[in-house]
């Protein structure tokens, strides 16, 4: 169980340092530039699948 207890403290302390340091906030912005690209291929490819379906049964 101590064991457990120092894990956690490690991991609580790495959280508060990169939280504290600004780290967190500029991963997040690249975490959100990072989605929304995934989500702009998502719809590009869901329109390209559906144009090339309605080339195939002309």
């Amino acid at each position: 169980m101590l064991r457990w207890i120092f894990i956690f403290l490690v991991l609580a302390l790495v959280a508060g340092v990169l939280g504290f340091s600004g780290i967190a906030g500029a991963a997040a912005a690249v975490a959100q530039i990072i989605f929304y690209l995934f989500l702009l291929s998502l719809i590009v490819s869901i329109v390209l699948a559906i144009l090339g379906k309605k080339n195939i049964n002309r």
